[in-house]
């Protein structure tokens, strides 16, 4: 994780992830990585700004390709949005709770065995 503040009051990320299991690993990481960057942007009196992710040895695993292809034939929807209900005393105070996810629409579930 890279931050920056920008000169209006944005906390921008840099994340770059060294390996990555496409499928069913990088959403995960994406939100983590959200949810991290409105927390330190609160405690530090920022706006959350831009969310940038690279990754490094990117991977999609044979077992998964029937699953990627179903992926990706779905039509796109909206973004949801996230923000925090409160303002914890400190960054280890913050409970599951205090996110609140609005306008998430998702496709159906898809099952993927793990890698190993």
């Amino acid at each position: 994780y890279q931050y920056h503040v920008t000169s209006d009051g944005r906390l921008n990320c840099l994340l770059f992830q060294r390996s990555v299991d496409l499928l069913p690993g990088a959403p995960f990481n994406f939100v983590g990585a959200a949810a991290l960057q409105l927390m330190l942007a609160q405690q530090a009196d920022l706006r959350p700004g831009e969310l940038i992710w690279v990754g490094g040895d990117v991977h999609l695993y044979l077992n998964h390709l029937g699953q990627a292809r179903e992926q990706v034939s779905r039509e796109p929807r909206p973004f949801p949005t996230m923000r925090l209900t409160r303002r914890a005393a400190t960054i280890d105070e913050y409970r599951i709770d205090d996110f609140d996810v609005e306008s998430y629409a998702p496709h159906a579930a898809i099952k993927a065995d793990v890698a190993v």
